[in-house]
């Protein structure tokens, strides 16, 4: 088995969990997560890279805010104990037509630094796998093929256009290779307690 670097857009994955589990979070274990993309790869990760932002917290946080920062932070803590390198960008909140609206500032940017490290940090790696929806990687992968890189996308998408989740054909046609995440990808791998 070849290894490989597994990248990680968490927003994107949680978004996902939100959908499949009808709203609510599915809980299961990330590090088992992307172990098993690996192994249906017929890979071994060298690597996990999980990018994310701090929940948002106003000057004087609410009780909300404060909650959801010690759980944020006790589930960083454990990715990090297990040797998952954390990117972290930050929250921004916005307030359009009365409500506020939540949005990261600086993942991407971040995933695209340490993708476009792997050719000079990890010589013996010939496979990327990249959990994304975004066609912005586009160019980053484009100029890991050109290195002899081949990116193996783990996606999510409807048909339909205008949905939450609308397929992207330049970045499907960017990778290697794509796959659907499923339902099952995050119930086979349980939150132990």
């Amino acid at each position: 088995m070849f290894e490989t670097i597994i990248f990680i857009d968490g927003g994107f994955v949680s978004k996902i969990s939100n959908y499949f589990g009808d709203g609510k979070y599915l809980r299961y274990d990330l590090i088992s997560f992307a172990e098993n993309i690996c192994l249906k790869e017929n890979l071994l990760y060298k690597q996990i890279f999980y990018y994310t932002a701090l929940p948002f917290q106003s000057e004087f946080p609410t009780e909300t805010e404060e909650k959801k920062k010690e759980g944020y932070d006790k589930f960083i803590k454990q990715l990090k104990k297990r040797g998952v390198i954390v990117r972290e960008g930050r929250c921004q909140r916005l307030k359009i037509d009365g409500k506020f609206e939540y949005s990261q500032k600086a993942v991407d940017i971040l995933l695209a630094m340490d993708i476009m490290s792997v050719p000079l940090k990890y010589l013996e790696v010939r496979r990327i796998i990249l959990l994304s929806t975004d066609s912005d990687f586009v160019p980053l992968i484009e100029s890991l093929k050109e290195k002899g890189i081949k990116t193996i996308l783990y996606t999510y998408y409807k048909k339909q256009r205008g949905v939450i989740f609308a397929r992207s054909n330049y970045l499907i046609k960017s990778v290697h290779k794509y796959k659907l995440l499923t339902k099952k990808d995050f119930e086979d791998c349980p939150l132990e307690k």
